[in-house]
C-alpha cells in the first residue's frame, strides 16, 4: 500500500465511531471489500477525500464461525448497499441493518451459497424463482407498470416497477443484477501483470477507465512509480473515451424526444471518434493500450481534427437546445436535488449536474493537469445534458494541450517487480461516468488474491428512481438516458 493510504485496524466496538469521524471530516465511503482468509474474514472499508488526496482504510477482522459486523447504514446510504452485497456474496451479516434483504442474489439463488467464499465450490442447483419483496403502493387509482428485465434493442437487462396514478409516478423501484458474471472472482490467481484484459471488460464502454484504475492499483501495491509522460498519455486515452461516450449520449437524449436529426449527427461524430481511437491504439474501444507498468500508443490524435469535431458538437447542442419543444422537455424534468445527490453518494456528471464538485483527476491526481471544472445546479435532464456538452469542450481542450506538450516516445513501460509478501493497492480514475475505484491484493506468489471494483454506476443507480418521483411515466426513457448507467459495471 502506498504512503498515501493510512491503514487502521478496528474492532467491532470501534468501527462505527471511526467511520463517523471520517465522514464528518469530509471523506466518502468509496468501497467495502470482504476477504476470505480461511479461519477468519476481513472487511476493508476504504474512505477517500480529495484536494488534498487522502485515503484511509479501516480493517475489521471477524471469525469465520461468527460472521457479523456492525452496520454503518445509519451513517451512510452507500454503506447499506455495500453491506447487503457483502451479505449475499460472503454471508457476513450486518447487525442492525434496516433493510437486510438480498441485493445481488435473486430469489432463485440458493439460500446458503455465497459464491465469493473460498470453499463455495460449484453452484448448487438453483431453485424456482420466488417473488421479490417489492413495496406495494396502495390507494385509490394506484396501479403498477412492470418494465423489463427484457428490453427492446441492445439494452442490458433490468427490471423497473412503476407505482403510478394516471401517468404520475409515485414510486419507481429498479431491480438489477441479472447479469452477474463473477468478475471479481475471475481475477483470483491471475498474475499481477496479466489481468488488464479482464479489467477492460468490466464495462465495455469504459475500457480505458477501468484499465487505468486497475493499472494504478497494481502499481500502488508493488510500489511502481512511472514518469509523468506515461500518466499524461494515459489521461489522453481516458479523455478520448469521454468524448465518444458523451456525444453518443447527447444524440440519444435528443432522439428520445423525437429529434432524430441531432442524433444522426451525434452518431456521425461518435463514429469519427471511434476511428480516431483505432488509429491511436489499434482498437475502437481503446483496449490494449494501458497496462500495469506502462502505456502503448500507435499514434497521437490530430488536434485539429479533434477541434473540428468539437465545433460539430457545439452546433449539434445549439440545434438541440434551440428547439423550444426539446428545451421544455429537458428543463425541470426528473430533478435530482443536491441534498439527495449527496446523501446517495452520486459521482461524475450526475453529481456535477446537481451542484456537487467532484472529479478524481483533481481529487486523486496522478499528474498536474489544467482541468476546467464543469457543473450545473438544477439537477434535471437539461443540466445532465449541458454538463456533457461542456465536458466535451473541456476534454477536447485538454486533449489538444496533452498532444501539443508531448515530447518523446508514445510507448513506455517498466517491468513489474516481484513481491515476496502479500501487498495491496488502490487505483482511482475519473472515467467518463465518474470516479472508478479498484482495490487489489497480491500474494507472495505474485498473483491476485482479491480484486474489488466499484464503477460509478454502483453509486448512481439509486439516484435514478429518486429523480423520477412526481414525474410522468413517458419521461422514464429520457430520464434513464440522462443518467445512462452501466448494468454490467454495477453487476460484477
Amino acid at each position: 500500500m502506498s504512503p498515501l493510504t493510512h491503514e487502521q485496524s478496528v474492532s467491532e466496538a470501534e468501527l462505527t465511531g471511526a467511520a463517523a469521524a471520517l465522514l464528518a471530516d469530509g471523506f466518502r465511503l468509496a468501497l467495502v471489500a470482504a476477504h476470505d482468509d480461511g479461519d477468519s474474514l476481513r472487511v476493508v472499508y476504504l474512505f477517500l477525500a480529495g484536494r488534498p488526496d487522502r485515503r484511509t482504510e479501516l480493517t475489521l477482522t471477524v471469525p469465520a464461525e461468527q460472521l457479523k459486523v456492525p452496520t454503518l447504514a445509519e451513517l451512510s446510504f452507500p454503506a447499506s448497499r455495500f453491506e447487503r452485497e457483502m451479505m449475499d456474496l460472503y454471508g457476513i451479516t450486518p447487525v442492525g441493518h434496516p433493510q437486510p434483504r438480498r441485493l445481488v442474489r435473486h430469489a432463485h439463488w440458493p439460500q446458503n451459497w455465497h459464491p465469493m467464499r473460498t470453499d463455495a465450490g460449484r453452484p448448487p442447483e438453483f431453485a424456482a424463482a420466488g417473488r421479490f419483496p417489492f413495496l406495494n403502493v396502495e390507494g385509490a387509482g394506484v396501479y403498477e407498470i412492470p418494465v423489463g428485465p427484457v428490453h427492446a434493442g441492445l439494452i442490458e437487462p433490468g427490471h423497473f416497477r412503476f407505482s403510478v396514478v394516471g401517468e404520475s409516478v409515485l414510486r419507481l423501484k429498479a431491480r438489477l443484477w441479472f447479469v452477474h458474471r463473477g468478475i471479481e472472482r475471475l481475477f483470483h490467481d491471475r498474475p499481477a501483470g496479466a489481468a488488464v484484459d479482464l479489467a477492460e471488460r468490466i464495462s465495455g464502454d469504459t475500457s480505458a477507465g477501468h484499465a487505468l484504475a486497475h493499472a494504478l492499483a497494481v502499481e500502488d501495491a508493488l510500489g511502481v512509480e512511472l514518469p509523468d509522460e506515461v500518466h499524461r498519455l494515459r489521461t489522453l486515452l481516458v479523455e478520448l473515451e469521454r468524448l465518444y461516450n458523451h456525444v453518443a449520449d447527447m444524440g440519444a437524449l435528443a432522439n428520445d424526444v423525437g429529434f432524430g436529426l441531432a442524433n444522426a449527427h451525434a452518431q456521425r461524430v461518435r463514429e469519427q471518434l471511434l476511428r480516431i481511437n483505432a488509429q491511436v491504439t489499434g482498437h475502437r474501444l481503446l483496449r490494449g493500450a494501458i497496462c500495469p507498468g506502462g502505456v502503448a500508443l500507435q499514434a497521437l490524435p490530430d488536434p485539429v481534427r479533434l477541434q473540428e469535431l468539437a465545433d460539430d458538437v457545439a452546433e449539434i447542442a445549439e440545434l438541440t437546445l434551440g428547439n423550444s419543444v426539446i428545451y421544455d422537455r429537458f428543463a425541470t424534468t426528473s430533478v435530482l436535488s443536491r441534498q439527495d445527490a449527496e446523501a446517495l453518494g452520486t459521482l461524475g456528471y450526475v453529481a456535477r449536474a446537481s451542484g456537487i464538485v467532484t472529479d478524481a483527476r483533481l481529487d486523486h491526481p496522478t499528474t498536474e493537469l489544467p482541468i476546467h471544472e464543469v457543473g450545473e445546479t438544477a439537477g434535471d435532464v437539461l443540466a445532465r445534458y449541458t454538463v456533457r456538452r461542456d465536458e466535451f469542450v473541456a476534454s477536447v481542450a485538454l486533449c489538444r494541450r496533452l498532444i501539443g506538450e508531448h515530447r518523446g516516445p508514445i510507448e513506455a513501460g517498466v517491468e513489474l517487480p516481484a513481491t515476496t509478501r502479500a501487498v495491496s493497492g488502490v487505483g482511482i480514475a475519473e472515467g467518463w461516468r465518474g470516479s472508478i475505484v479498484h482495490r487489489v491484493e497480491i500474494g507472495a506468489e505474485g498473483t491476485f488474491t482479491r480484486a474489488k471494483i466499484v464503477d460509478p454506476s454502483w453509486f448512481n443507480w439509486p439516484a435514478l428512481p429518486m429523480s423520477m418521483t412526481d414525474t410522468i411515466v413517458p419521461d422514464f426513457p429520457l430520464t434513464n438516458k440522462s443518467f445512462n448507467l452501466s448494468y454490467a459495471g454495477n453487476d460484477l
